[in-house]
């Protein structure tokens, strides 16, 4: 089952600090919900533990990042796998652009696509969908916080 969702954060930083923290394992450890661990293999490639709620299935899903397409400081292409045992796997990518709204400010926009397979592609499609589009929410508010402080 694949998904497509679209948004974009207002971020009071300039796009220097932003694109920095996009590159920061501790900042994205803290805005990827479910986080348990995010660990930089190299400069592009990172392993994560990440524990997911999506309706009745809880699962514990072990994966990498890879940053690819890297355009420093105005975009790049964030891709993940991650297999969650018996609940089944996800894997996707969004494609974020960072543009200059004044001196202090940033716009990021993101396009990301996902796909779920196993016991999870099973809960149903809007399940899915809102919870992907939940998740992906919270990620860029939180991290929109943590820079803009």
């Amino acid at each position: 089952m694949a998904l497509v969702i679209e948004g974009e954060e207002h971020i009071a930083a300039p796009v220097e600090k932003v694109w920095q923290a996009l590159n920061d394992p501790e900042i994205l450890k803290e805005s990827i919900p479910g986080c348990q661990s995010l660990a930089m293999n190299s400069a592009t490639e990172m392993a994560a533990t990440v524990v997911l709620k999506i309706g009745p299935i809880k699962a514990t899903f072990n994966g990498e990042v890879t940053l690819k397409n890297l355009k420093p400081p105005h975009s790049y292409t964030i891709q993940g796998e991650g297999k969650g045992g018996i609940a089944g796997f996800a894997k996707g990518g969004a494609d974020v652009t960072l543009t200059a709204d004044g001196p202090n400010a940033t716009v990021l926009k993101y396009a990301a696509k996902a796909e779920v397979g196993g016991k999870i592609a099973q809960l149903g499609s809007r399940l899915i969908q809102s919870t992907s589009k939940k998740l992906a929410g919270q990620f860029f508010s939180t991290f929109g916080e943590k820079v803009g402080a």
